[in-house]
């Protein structure tokens, strides 16, 4: 509830994450503490990996890097950015240039300039689960545009098929639809023809489909073995500046460099005008410092290098936690293709630890930490059901070390076996 001395301040909720750290600092967590498991942590592990290119731990500034920049970044990253994304998907295409890249200050900033340029009476589709933050941003417009849920059901893997999602924009008259993809929490990947379908749908209908894709180097075969490469809508883009299609992604999950705070938007060139002139009131524009550290990283040949060992380092977390949580009982509706989640039900755990939250603060006592679904129930209005829909499933994050990873699982087992 509001505070009764500051009426004129909204009260905000935590996002889940931040929620689980709050509720684990007044146990003694802290983070980077030794004696903690973080499973909920939103992030990858950040330091050496095997394989891959060292970590870049310092910048050559120039005296331009002083002053003010370009409110959607300097032409010089921008131009980087795309030449990876031609790179990566654009081969033989029409190739996406500078004028088609806006720069932020992290993933978060770059998605809250796109809600910012939303027009009135926007119909605004959106997906659950999905990223917690996105019931923020819709929080924020929820008087002025038009709000669709999509809800997704365990026995679909908690996808959106090409054909729903084409009827459901078709029949509501959706102009606008953001997801994530890979998905967080549930892992799931929309990819191949589905993806392609995706991007169809949005140039029939003229939809705006907004793919938030920070994790899209993290992916992984069905039998868990490192992907061949990344998954983006923007494969399946015609026309770079017709093509309503705008892509998020960013130095934070794949790239492993989370502090920084720097993300982009991909999009047609009038889209990415209008972030622009966003930024220059929203947030003015991204750190020069952090730009000129970002040339360094972009390199399609140090990615190329870098993004093998990172698959190859966590699908082998990645099963280790799988096959850990199946062990202790938690059912897992399909093992994830993509991300460093996995979203698993622990309905059939013994009482009480078969409810989310119940279960959350049984492993605190452990010293884990996990996030309960129900933050991934992306409700714009505030309103929560009498019956929390995900009240039995759980994220669990593979993003720290391996050590990590395994005392935290192991753990948990401990904890499931003394309850029964």
């Amino acid at each position: 509830m509001p505070d009764k001395k500051f009426p004129m301040v909204r009260d905000v909720p935590y996002m889940g994450v931040i929620w689980a750290v709050y509720e684990a600092s007044k146990l003694g967590y802290y983070n980077g503490h030794p004696d903690w498991c973080n499973l909920g942590q939103g992030q990858p592990e950040v330091g050496e990996m095997a394989e891959s290119p060292e970590r870049i731990n310092h910048i050559d500034l120039e005296p331009c890097d002083h002053a003010y920049g370009p409110v959607g970044g300097t032409e010089e990253v921008r131009e980087a950015i795309a030449h990876l994304i031609n790179t990566l998907y654009r081969k033989g295409k029409m190739p996406y240039g500078p004028e088609n890249i806006s720069f932020a200050a992290g993933g978060r900033l770059a998605l809250t300039r796109l809600y910012t340029i939303l027009a009135d009476g926007t119909r605004i589709a959106y997906k659950n689960p999905d990223y917690t933050a996105y019931e923020d941003y819709l929080n924020g417009i929820r008087n002025r545009c038009v709000l669709l849920p999509i809800r997704t059901t365990e026995a679909d893997n908690f996808q959106i098929s090409a054909d729903k999602l084409a009827d459901f924009i078709h029949e509501e008259k959706v102009n606008a639809f953001v997801f994530s993809n890979p998905c967080n929490p549930t892992g799931e990947v929309i990819e191949g023809d589905t993806l392609k379908a995706y991007v169809e749908t949005a140039r029939r209908e003229n939809c705006l489909l907004g793919s938030d894709e920070f994790y899209s180097n993290f992916i992984y075969h069905e039998d868990g073995t490192p992907g061949d490469g990344p998954v983006s809508a923007l494969q399946y883009v015609e026309d770079v500046n017709a093509d309503p299609v705008v892509a998020f992604d960013g130095l934070t999950k794949s790239f492993r460099y989370p502090g920084w705070r720097a993300g982009w938007a991909v999009g047609p060139k009038h889209i990415i005008e209008q972030l622009n002139r966003a930024a220059s009131a929203v947030d003015g524009g991204p750190s020069m410092l952090v730009q000129r550290a970002a040339l360094q990283v972009l390199d399609p040949e140090r990615v190329k290098v870098d993004m093998a060992a990172l698959r190859k380092t966590f699908a082998a977390k990645r099963k280790v936690m799988l096959e850990g949580l199946q062990a202790a009982g938690i059912k897992v509706a399909e093992p994830p293709r993509g991300t460093f989640y996995i979203w698993g039900s622990v309905e059939n755990l013994p009482a009480p630890l078969n409810d989310a939250d119940a279960f959350f603060h049984a492993c605190l006592k452990k010293k884990v930490m996990t996030v309960p679904g129900h933050f991934f129930d992306v409700r714009p209005y505030r309103t929560r059901p009498a019956t929390e829909p995900y009240r039995h499933w759980v994220r669990f994050s593979y993003g720290p070390d391996m050590q990590t990873v395994k005392v935290g699982v192991e753990r948990i087992q401990e904890l499931v076996r003394e309850t029964r």
